[in-house]
């Protein structure tokens, strides 16, 4: 019989894990529904300082956390560039041109960029199975995205932005994990790293903006409340308290990504499922379960 406590610890996992996938799956439809009101670096910027502020205003004011120091903030920028400028920026613009569900597809191939980085930043030997699960894994959005390409849910030049924004993802949550943050909250380093992500976009928001493109109504402001409140701060929060515990078992949670976002879109918007969805899923699945049972140990 395991001990009350660890039964109460892995309760806790299993339960953040649950809404971790829940709420990052959401994104992709919640900014779905704002591009039919605004650009996407405008919904980009409200929500990053909407976002920031308050976990910001939390982890400062309320919970009167320190602030980050001398070599933390360079830490804190190089994270906010990875995970906020890139990763963020290039994902809402290729969600004008892929579907929602498409778009949660490929935030769960993640684990596999992750491993394959981390084997080439770390000068590891590359082993077969995770090459093996990343053909798996291509295999399983080309088939989800072909009936989307043929419908216009989907371009080839969206899904090529949306691959690179899982590349930076995967860089951002390396570099994250490998750094000593000496005690900084996670509120802390969530919120300043989200308010600099946000401006290292201003100047791509300046140069892009077209003040006819932006009606502030009701779609833009529950999308941007959402992807600040729901995704920005919850599902970040619950990310990186599964990545403090383990890094390679939280990504399993992101096995229910693609299945939560193609529920929610389907629901939300409209968007089609199909046999080449439920294809595409179980291919993905498969390729993620090679990479991560491989470098369980």
């Amino acid at each position: 019989m395991l001990p009350i406590t660890t039964k109460i610890k892995e309760f806790k996992i299993i339960i953040a894990g649950i809404l971790f996938a829940f709420l990052w799956a959401s994104a992709s439809t919640a900014t779905k529904i704002g591009l039919h009101a605004a650009q996407p670096f405008v919904i980009s910027i409200f929500r990053f300082i909407i976002a920031g502020s308050i976990m910001l205003i939390l982890s400062h004011i309320i919970m009167a956390k320190r602030f980050p120091q001398k070599k933390e903030w360079m830490q804190i920028s190089i994270y906010g560039l990875f995970n906020i400028t890139f990763y963020l920026g290039l994902y809402v613009v290729a969600m004008q041109k892929v579907s929602a569900g498409l778009g949660s597809l490929a935030v769960a191939t993640n684990p596999v960029f992750i491993v394959l980085i981390s084997a080439v930043w770390l000068s590891h030997k590359i082993k077969f199975k995770n090459i093996l699960s990343l053909i798996l894994c291509f295999i399983g959005v080309f088939l989800a995205a072909y009936p989307l390409l043929q419908s216009s849910f989907a371009t080839p030049g969206g899904i090529l932005i949306l691959v690179t924004s899982m590349i930076a993802y995967s860089l951002g949550t390396i570099y994250y994990s490998k750094q000593n943050w000496n005690g900084l909250h996670i509120l802390t380093i969530n919120g300043w790293q989200t308010i600099i992500g946000a401006v290292f976009l201003l100047p791509v928001l300046f140069i892009t903006y077209q003040s006819e493109k932006n009606v502030f109504n009701s779609d833009f402001w529950f999308s941007t409340s959402w992807l600040a409140i729901a995704v920005s701060i919850g599902a970040v929060q619950f990310w990186l308290y599964l990545l403090k515990i383990n890094p390679i078992k939280a990504s399993y949670w992101l096995f229910l990504c693609p299945i939560f976002g193609f529920l929610i879109a389907y629901f939300m918007v409209d968007e089609p499922l199909t046999l080449y969805t439920l294809f595409g899923v179980v291919f993905v699945i498969i390729g993620l379960y090679t990479t991560l049972s491989s470098d369980k140990k």
